[in-house]
């Protein structure tokens, strides 16, 4: 991909007006955000600031920045509560309240695994969200797998550095030697009673290897858009990215190659 420079775009919008969701559109356009594009997001509503209709005016307006050909995709996780349901668990509250609010929006389709949940909606949504795998659920044959290989973006509004999960796809794609990895045991519901389960997958939680201060996302992150290679701006009051997820996953695999251990 070239390299993309740009300059964080002012908004001299007042934080405590709320914005029409129009107006987010319009920032998300001059972002980079094209009608029929494929886009991941992550997004702090407290950055982005208030917004008329709140969480459900914000997914309003990436709607329209998407157009009815675009598609939605956005990592749901599940709060802790046991047994897991597909249908009525919410997201995982770290994950900020606007994924709750989109897996709750009429329209939008959910995987149903207890760890690897994902929501999506839109022109491709169900193709998206098709067939995921039970055990690594995050590697080949995610939906972050196809989110890359249709060409997909990455689009953060006020986001913490190392909330960034398609970098977990190139955990599984980077040569290491050795990568450390987890067994979880759930309760989950399966037609109408609860049963017992396991998944094996990399430790997405706690790194697949030993990090000095734990966060390499972060690190790796920092280091990407200090090359300039995505689209900055404001969104409402959030400073934003706009990321071509290919490149990021190159680039990600290259940077935990060098970084991570000795290769394989």
């Amino acid at each position: 991909m070239p390299e993309v420079k740009s300059r964080y775009l002012s908004n001299t919008t007042a934080r405590n007006t709320p914005l029409f969701p129009s107006k987010v559109a319009l920032d998300l356009r001059r972002l980079g955000v094209e009608s029929g594009d494929t886009v991941m997001v992550h997004a702090s509503l407290r950055a982005i600031g208030p917004v008329e209709g709140g969480a459900g005016g914000v997914l309003e307006a990436l709607e329209h920045a998407v157009g009815p050909r675009g598609t939605l995709l956005m990592t749901l996780g599940a709060r802790a509560d046991e047994p897991f349901d597909a249908s009525t668990t919410p997201a995982d509250p770290d994950v900020g309240y606007l994924a709750e609010a989109f897996r709750r929006r009429a329209g939008t389709l959910v995987t149903d695994h207890p760890e690897g949940r994902f929501g999506a909606r839109g022109g491709r949504a169900g193709e998206l969200l098709m067939n995921p795998p039970w055990h690594d659920y995050y590697g080949p044959g995610s939906a972050l797998e196809r989110l890359c290989r249709w060409g997909g973006r990455v689009l953060r509004l006020g986001a913490d550095l190392e909330t960034t999960t398609l970098l977990h796809y190139a955990e599984y794609l980077a040569p290491l030697a050795e990568k450390r990895r987890v067994r979880r045991h759930r309760r989950v519901v399966r037609d109408g009673a609860a049963v017992d389960v396991h998944v094996d997958c990399l430790d997405d939680e706690h790194g697949i290897v030993d990090y000095p201060d734990g966060d390499y996302f972060g690190r790796l992150l920092t280091d990407y858009l200090a090359e300039g290679r995505a689209r900055t701006g404001a969104v409402g009051g959030a400073r934003s990215e706009l990321i071509d997820a290919n490149d990021l996953l190159t680039f990600g695999v290259r940077w935990m190659t060098a970084r991570l251990g000795p290769p394989r």
